[in-house]
């Protein structure tokens, strides 16, 4: 099958969405398909015989320089223009634009694919690749609205009406989801989450869950003591990095423990760190590869995934395929994904989320039969060639769908 891959942006390093591109379409070449993936900046790493369409923005928030004015000759057309005055309007443009330049991309490409997959971009455009004729399906790896929710409730005064209009792209992404023939998605919770907050029928939503590299991703003979790891891919209320950051300051007054927080750089947390007296024992990485990060993992103490919701959780599958004895949130899928294999605790709470950290870590009996657990979890119920094979038996449900109705484009009213 020939498989066009989209995704508005596609973190190379320690980010979900392109180690999702990355895995995907590593999976499904294996299998024997052909993929091209259509990325906007930042562009993904992927292994040779993927092939690679970039698909270029203004990259307005492209690190260190988020938010950026470019330059009056950057400007290359209408997109364009309507992708920086939605910025300068407090509003997130990009997966709208990228969708529309993906459809302009497309237009002559009719006979060169077989299935349009899209990765959480649910752009106005893709509806028009359907109304072309286009089989298309998307994955949410959860709706964006629960992180709106979060934020909301974090923000005080004139930031609730920016916050508000930040979101605005959920409309469109409500819409589009809506009539689109087939959702994926990485957990029955984002499932449920997805039916609720942006109204598919449930018999439309197929679920399938994420993988992990067991060889890259596995128990190292050495570990750092009393070291803490976090991968939190965004600096924003949903991963609950606060949260985690003043447990450690409690930590710290009886222990000689430290945090590495992997995170995107010029974020808030170090300042958190240095108001809390913790600056001396946390560490900020960024833009890691996946190797780097394997290493991190696989010889910390223990992992922590302290976020007030996911939708599915990969830092958390990654440390149970490294050994790395694993605290945990029962927030959204998390408890779905570890199964027995973690520590649980209320997310939100310092004091529990304390002691269970201080819990692990003076304990290496309990650690080393946490280790086991997680790695057995990670090794049967998380394979990206599953996932793959999985992802491939829903693309022929569509198009065969799409054989027996060809008249809508697989388009749902």
């Amino acid at each position: 099958m020939r498989v066009a891959l989209l995704s508005y942006r596609s973190k190379p390093h320690s980010g979900g969405q392109g180690t999702y591109v990355r895995q995907l379409s590593r999976g499904l070449t294996q299998l024997g398909h052909q993929v091209e993936v259509f990325s906007g900046q930042p562009y993904p790493e992927l292994d040779p015989g993927v092939g690679l369409t970039k698909v270029p923005s203004l990259d307005l928030y492209r690190e260190p320089d988020p938010f950026r004015r470019p330059r009056l000759g950057e400007f290359r057309n209408l997109i364009d223009v309507a992708e920086f005055a939605t910025m300068c309007t407090a509003g997130f443009p990009e997966p709208w634009t990228f969708s529309l330049r993906v459809a302009r991309l497309l237009a002559d490409r009719r006979g060169d694919f077989d299935i349009i997959h899209d990765n959480q971009c649910l752009g106005s455009g893709l509806l028009d690749l359907q109304r072309a004729g286009w089989p298309v399906v998307a994955t949410i790896h959860h709706p964006i609205t629960r992180d709106r929710r979060l934020d909301l409730a974090e923000a005080t005064g004139w930031r609730r009406l920016t916050v508000r209009r930040w979101y605005g792209f959920l409309r469109m992404q409500g819409r589009v989801a809506r009539r689109l023939p087939r959702i994926l998605t990485v957990s029955a919770n984002s499932a449920a989450d997805i039916a609720t907050d942006f109204g598919v029928d449930p018999e439309r939503i197929s679920t399938v869950g994420l993988g992990v590299d067991l060889e890259q991703f596995a128990p190292r003979p050495q570990r750092r003591p009393n070291s803490i790891v976090c991968i939190a891919s965004a600096d924003m209320p949903l991963k609950g990095v606060p949260v985690l950051l003043r447990a450690v300051a409690e930590l710290a007054t009886d222990r000689e423990v430290t945090l590495t927080l992997v995170t995107p750089p010029g974020g808030t947390a170090i300042g958190q760190a240095a108001e809390l007296g913790i600056g001396d024992r946390v560490q900020i990485r960024s833009s890691l590869s996946e190797a780097e990060l394997a290493e991190l993992l696989g010889t910390a103490t223990v992992a922590c995934v302290p976020s007030l919701y996911e939708g599915f959780s990969l830092p958390a599958v990654e440390a149970m395929a490294s050994g790395t004895p694993l605290v945990a949130t029962r927030a959204g899928a998390i408890p779905e994904v570890v199964g027995e294999a973690a520590m649980l605790v209320a997310p939100g709470d310092v004091t529990e989320l304390r002691l269970a950290l201080a819990k692990v870590l003076d304990d290496a009996q309990l650690r080393e039969s946490m280790a086991a657990a997680g790695r057995a979890r990670a090794a049967e119920a998380y394979s990206w060639l599953a996932a793959a094979r999985s992802t491939a038996a829903v693309y022929e449900q569509v198009r065969a769908r799409q054989v027996d109705d060809p008249a809508t484009g697989g388009e749902v009213c």
